[in-house]
């Protein structure tokens, strides 16, 4: 977990994490505007374990997530399939935890009991990827996500790689809408009435590479910081991202 020196959170300096805000952005393929970066964070990893647990068709979805990573050159290996989800991820070299649906994915993480195990292996260094759901539940809980709660996890305390919240997909209010309801800053606005965590609201295209304790955010879009009592802050890649987040 994030560790807690007076105001000062020190992100763990093993973690190798890259949360991305959504896994297909308009006139691309599935992760193309991410393949960069995952190569790079994966280094010399050969397979990957995916976890599928955000959409209900697990096996489409990881046949989706294996075609598209050996098209990289990494073998991919299923949760799902597994009959000992945390002696699978112990011996995972890397994890790649999938969008969907970020209540459906927690419950599922609980129901598993693989939470702490995926934290320890961090832990270690072994290289996480999340994409929208799968960086939400990287965070201290999924209390920014954009989903409807179609499931309820035993709690909404997620993984907590990371000491600040997430919103993925974040939008600016279209001047032109004649929506009546709250835009995004709004309800993020409403979440720092109750709760002290920054959060990054994650424009698609953008994504966070957080290593050696460092969280930088990179990509082709940016990103807007929100913090509790503090006017939001406008970022753009490519930008360290821990003094705004501290």
């Amino acid at each position: 977990m994030p560790l807690l020196s007076g105001r000062l959170i020190v992100i763990h300096p093993k973690y190798r994490l890259l949360l991305i805000s959504n896994s297909t952005i308009f006139g691309g393929g599935y992760l193309d505007h991410a393949e960069g970066e995952i190569r790079n964070l994966l280094g010399g990893v050969r397979r990957v374990m995916f976890v599928p647990y955000a959409l209900w068709d697990r096996d489409a979805y990881a046949a989706k997530a294996r075609q598209r990573f050996e098209a990289m050159g990494y073998g991919v290996d299923s949760l799902h399939q597994s009959s000992l989800p945390k002696t699978a991820i112990e011996k995972a070299e890397a994890i790649f935890i999938g969008g969907g649906n970020s209540f459906r994915l927690l419950s599922v993480l609980y129901e598993t009991d693989v939470m702490d195990t995926i934290r320890r292996r961090a832990g270690e260094g072994m290289p996480y990827i999340g994409a929208s759901a799968g960086s939400n539940v990287a965070c201290p809980t999924i209390r920014t996500t954009n989903d409807m709660p179609i499931v309820e996890p035993p709690s909404l305390n997620a993984i907590g790689l990371v000491n600040f919240q997430i919103n993925p997909h974040y939008m600016d209010p279209d001047p032109n809408s004649r929506h009546m309801g709250e835009t995004r800053e709004e309800r993020i606005l409403q979440f720092h009435e109750e709760n002290e965590a920054a959060v990054v609201g994650l424009r698609e295209g953008a994504m966070l590479r957080v290593e050696a304790g460092e969280v930088c955010l990179k990509g082709s879009t940016g990103a807007r910081i929100f913090r509790r009592g503090v006017e939001p802050v406008e970022v753009q890649p490519i930008r360290l991202l821990n003094d705004l987040l501290a």
